[in-house]
C-alpha cells in the first residue's frame, strides 16, 4: 500500500513562486514513475508533469513548459513541484500520483496512476 501526502500550496500573487511537496510512504519509492495533476473548478483533472521511476525523464504538459519543474528525492521519498511565474489560470487543487508498474515511459493518463494523495490548494491572485 502507498500512501502520498502534498503539502506546500497556498495564495500567491500572479508572478510568484510555490514548491509543492507530496511525501510517500510504502516501499521501494525509488520503482514509483510520479507525476502531478491538477483540477480546477469545473474542470476536468488535468495532467502537469510526470518523472520516470529511474528519475531520468520527466515530461510536461504545454500549459506549464519551462514555468515548473518536477524532481525527486529518493533518499527522502519525496517528488517536488516548482512553481514559477504563476499565472492565475495555474489556480487548482494539485494532486501527486504514483505508479508502481515500472514502465518503460511516462504516462500522462489519469487511470494509469494507481494511487492518489488527497490534494493540495493554490491559488494565484492577478
Amino acid at each position: 500500500q502507498v500512501q502520498l501526502a502534498e503539502s506546500g500550496g497556498g495564495l500567491v500573487q500572479a508572478g510568484g513562486s510555490l514548491r509543492l511537496s507530496c511525501a510517500a510512504s510504502g516501499r521501494a519509492f525509488s520503482s514509483y514513475s510520479l507525476a502531478w495533476f491538477r483540477q480546477a473548478p469545473g474542470k476536468e483533472r488535468e495532467f502537469v508533469a510526470a518523472i520516470s521511476w529511474r528519475g531520468g525523464s520527466t515530461y510536461y504538459a504545454d500549459s506549464v513548459k519551462g514555468r515548473f519543474t518536477i524532481s525527486r528525492d529518493n533518499a527522502k521519498n519525496t517528488v517536488y513541484l516548482q512553481m514559477n511565474s504563476l499565472r492565475p489560470e495555474d489556480t487548482a487543487v494539485y494532486y501527486c500520483a504514483a505508479d508502481l508498474s515500472r514502465r518503460a515511459f511516462i504516462v500522462v493518463v489519469s487511470y494509469e496512476y494507481e494511487y492518489w494523495g488527497q490534494g493540495t490548494q493554490v491559488i494565484v491572485s492577478s
